[in-house]
């Protein structure tokens, strides 16, 4: 999964470091990457994916996608994401998407998504669709529906701060919002009268009805 580095004078990272890192990348071979056995587990992703062309689901295609939210610039951290979906793609004959995650304009701006366009392109890379979540509202509100409609979702009237502390973690289970069992038809209005914004931001969410 290898990146191409071009000199620019809009880099804003250490080139010589970059540089360095991706040319170590690109001169390891597939099969060093992989690790020292086939099952070394070193490589997991890859494995993956190996698995999921030769079963045959979507005849063996393989579509990945770098989701940034355009609130900042990206980092060395973002680039290997990047690497990794794209170089992914290409080695198993696939597509990347590039899905812009706008769904908070007040952190947002256009110079952040010109941005990382051109950061993606700058490391050798063409996403075959850029989308916007911001596009899809109306479908995600339709499923947000249907999740409430088959009791698989409920509106919580808990802060963010006690939904954290409930959440639990690997060694303590979670605990359920007392607002768990509201019936399906208090959910729907209570979501209804949410996006109608009736409310005050944050004093309510939807949330998924999983295991805790």
């Amino acid at each position: 999964m290898a990146c191409s580095l071009a000199a620019t004078s809009r880099v804003r990272l250490p080139l010589a470091a970059v540089a360095g890192w991706i040319g170590q990348v690109n001169a390891t071979s597939g099969d060093d990457r992989e690790g020292p056995t086939s099952n070394s587990g070193t490589d997991f992703i890859r494995e993956m994916l190996k698995q999921h062309s030769s079963s045959g689901p979507y005849g063996g295609r393989v579509q990945t996608r770098f989701p940034p939210e355009p609130n900042g610039f990206l980092h060395i951290g973002h680039a290997k994401s990047i690497c990794l979906n794209f170089g992914a793609a290409d080695e198993f004959g696939g597509t990347t998407m590039l899905r812009f995650d706008d769904t908070n304009p007040e952190t947002e701006d256009e110079r952040f998504v010109e941005a990382i366009q051109e950061d993606v392109r700058w490391l050798g890379f063409e996403p075959e669709q850029v989308v916007y979540a911001s596009g899809y509202f109306d479908q995600l509100h339709a499923w947000a529906i249907e999740l409430i409609e088959k009791g698989l979702a409920y509106v919580d009237d808990q802060d963010a701060e006690t939904i954290s502390e409930n959440r639990g973690g690997f060694t303590t289970p979670g605990v359920d919002s007392p607002w768990r069992g509201r019936s399906v038809e208090e959910n729907l209005d209570l979501f209804a009268r949410m996006t109608a914004g009736e409310f005050d931001e944050g004093s309510r969410v939807l949330r998924a009805k999983i295991d805790m």
